[in-house]
């Protein structure tokens, strides 16, 4: 059995908050776990935002035995968080299961420069409120023989597509970032160091990482060629 020392009991409450966000979205979610060194990541892909989630926490020690070096494999995101022990700061690795296709493309490692154009949190959550506001007034306001499912995702293909800001990240991934809880303020065991921004932008080939204290949201950009591509 391999079992992950998280860092704190805040780590792993952190953790069981984002698994049940994305099985509130998908109740059959896998993650994707690669760990190494004390260092945990947790990919996720929560469906209809077309995005790809990423929530980092610090471990104590990678794993029970501390033979291990390295972690990978796909689980359930359900028994994950049925065997996160938040008083305990430890988590169980559920048995691997055959991962969905996302999980075999994940954004590079390295090369990330940071993109220009972001506004301020506070700035992209109202956007990302009116952008829910727009879609809701928009849609019902369709007479009820032209409330298709076509025509919804017209609408909500044209909202959630605009940009943020003067960058090229889709509204729908600042919606990601905010229905996943990465958008929340700052707690006070999470202040971030002086000149730091609460959020980022990076760029790395065909991806985009939108970045902030509790999680990334990554977006692979259009026209993508296969060497933009990073599987693993």
């Amino acid at each position: 059995m391999t079992v992950l020392h998280l860092a704190d009991t805040g780590e792993a409450a952190d953790l069981a908050a984002f698994l049940s966000r994305l099985i509130h979205y998908d109740r059959a979610a896998a993650v994707r776990l690669q760990a190494a060194g004390t260092a945990l990541a947790v990919f996720g892909r929560p469906p209809s935002f077309e995005v790809l989630a990423i929530r980092t926490a610090r471990l104590a020690k990678p794993y029970e035995n501390g033979l291990d070096v390295t972690l990978d494999v796909t689980v359930s995101a359900g028994e994950l968080l049925e065997s996160i022990d938040e008083p305990g700061a430890t988590a169980e690795v559920p048995q691997a299961v055959t991962g969905p296709p996302w999980a075999g493309v994940l954004p590079p490692r390295g090369g990330w420069r940071q993109e220009p154009g972001l506004p301020a949190l506070d700035a992209v959550r109202a956007m990302v409120a009116a952008a829910v506001a727009e879609f809701r007034s928009r849609t019902e306001e369709l007479a009820p023989e032209g409330r298709t499912r076509a025509e919804l995702d017209r609408i909500g293909r044209e909202i959630w597509s605009r940009p943020v800001g003067d960058t090229g990240l889709p509204v729908r991934a600042a919606h990601a970032a905010q229905s996943l809880g990465f958008l929340r303020p700052v707690s006070p065991e999470r202040q971030v160091a002086p000149g730091e921004s609460l959020l980022g932008l990076y760029s790395s080939g065909a991806w985009l990482r939108l970045r902030t204290p509790y999680g990334s949201i990554a977006v692979r950009r259009a026209g993508l060629g296969a060497l933009d591509v990073s599987v693993r």
